[in-house]
């Protein structure tokens, strides 16, 4: 359920020091702790618990920011404390060969999509164009951690197939709503008229 803004306060569109950015620079100082966790232990009901915990306050974060104002830091740190998390992860998981080589071709094509986008949004956004999140980012994001919560449990350690699987279900997640930003800014630079540079008028 979403909360309603609360109207007798609000935090500016600018502003820094906010509960929602406290909840989700916790989240990015923690996350570290998790890598260290993975590589130096593996599959553990302790990781598993934590990268639980950090991945949960995502919904804290959005609950507070919605409820006392969105802020354009907030919107800069929300989405990179998730790519933290999720890359970090995942690459600890790499290293200790959690998902084989397969996944680990996955992996890397997430890497690609993930700073492809957000290189593309960034683009955009120089130019006055702006490409919004769209909610089936949230869903990749659950996939991917999802596929990182089975690889932490120890019950399926020894299979790591399961793991696996999933994570190529978050691969085609990822690639599809990425080619769906791409629609987007097309369709936004149709909108706008806008040339990237380089185009003829």
């Amino acid at each position: 359920m979403n909360a309603a803004p609360d109207r007798r306060f609000s935090f500016d569109a600018s502003a820094r020091m906010t509960p929602a950015n406290a909840v989700t620079v916790a989240r990015l100082l923690a996350s570290p702790v998790l890598f260290v966790l993975i590589v130096g232990g593996g599959a553990s009901y302790m990781a598993f618990v934590l990268g639980f915990v950090i991945a949960a306050t995502d919904s804290v974060d959005g609950y507070l920011a919605r409820r006392w104002g969105v802020t354009r830091s907030g919107a800069f740190l929300d989405p990179l404390a998730d790519k933290v998390l999720v890359l970090g992860s995942l690459y600890a998981l790499v290293w200790i060969d959690a998902f084989g080589a397969l996944g680990t071709v996955g992996v890397v094509l997430i890497t690609v999509r993930e700073f492809g986008i957000s290189a593309y949004r960034s683009y955009w956004a120089r130019r006055g164009v702006a490409i919004p999140a769209r909610r089936s980012a949230k869903a990749k994001t659950f996939i991917q951690e999802l596929a990182i919560g089975l690889a932490l449990l120890p019950p399926l350690e020894e299979t790591p197939v399961v793991a696996t699987a999933v994570l190529w279900v978050a691969v085609a997640f990822t690639l599809y709503s990425g080619g769906r930003y791409v629609v987007d800014g097309r369709r936004a630079f149709s909108l706008t008229g806008d040339k990237p540079s380089g185009e003829a008028s």
